[in-house]
């Protein structure tokens, strides 16, 4: 279950949002899924929304359409508590996990960032094939220094730096051939790092993140 917040299509900023703390990482900490469940809705969700709703109207603006704000709410839980949180931005009002979206969330040693495309998605195998047709391009749009992850559950991720073409097309062929597979591409940023205790700093790097990957966003229109 999901929050929507309908943006409207101006650029915008972040002035109420006053960065992450140490505090919102040790969440991830708390024993209990209750406990932790009303930390994250104490300490980390206000601040979802907040920065939510700027990058939800600045990637409109990108996106030269309406996108919506999606706070994960981690509804289906029974017992174990979430190991991270995070806000979906995507162009549909009902919900994010089956369609192209952006993210930042955190784990309990990083910020991240990402443009997402998960196993929800019904057409992913259209998407790789696209990313597949036009590789040079794709790998051209990425910027040094970014990340890829192939499963959002998990902190691990490789620099791009490392990738040769093959290595992209492995990553790809398996996005689109196995069912679970995933493709995600953005940041991360490690706790410690003054810039997440500086909200409009990193909502500047948080959109600049997003805009350097709306190429990716828009060949995955298909």
């Amino acid at each position: 279950m999901t929050t929507n917040t309908p943006t409207a299509t101006n650029g915008s900023s972040s002035p109420s949002f006053a960065g992450f703390e140490q505090a919102d990482f040790d969440v991830f900490h708390i024993e209990g899924l209750e406990e932790r469940m009303a930390a994250i809705q104490q300490l980390i969700r206000p601040k979802f929304q907040q920065i939510g709703e700027a990058l939800a109207t600045d990637l409109a603006v990108h996106a030269g359409n309406e996108m919506f704000l999606h706070v994960a709410k981690h509804a289906r839980r029974t017992v174990n508590p979430p190991k991270d949180t995070w806000l979906a931005v995507c162009a549909n009002k009902r919900g994010y996990k089956a369609h192209p979206h952006f993210q930042l969330g955190l784990f309990d040693d990083h910020l991240f960032l990402w443009f997402a495309l998960i196993y929800e998605a019904p057409n992913k195998k259209t998407i790789a094939q696209a990313y597949l047709n036009q590789i040079d391009d794709v790998i051209a749009s990425i910027p040094a220094g970014y990340r890829i992850s192939l499963d959002h559950t998990k902190k691990e991720s490789l620099s791009v730096d490392q990738m040769d073409e093959q290595a992209w097309k492995d990553a790809l062929t398996r996005f689109r051939d196995v069912q679970k597979a995933e493709l995600l591409v953005g940041r991360h940023i490690p706790v410690g790092d003054p810039l997440l205790k500086d909200g409009k700093a990193l909502y500047e790097m948080a959109a600049s993140t997003f805009e350097a990957l709306m190429p990716l966003y828009r060949l995955s229109l298909v």
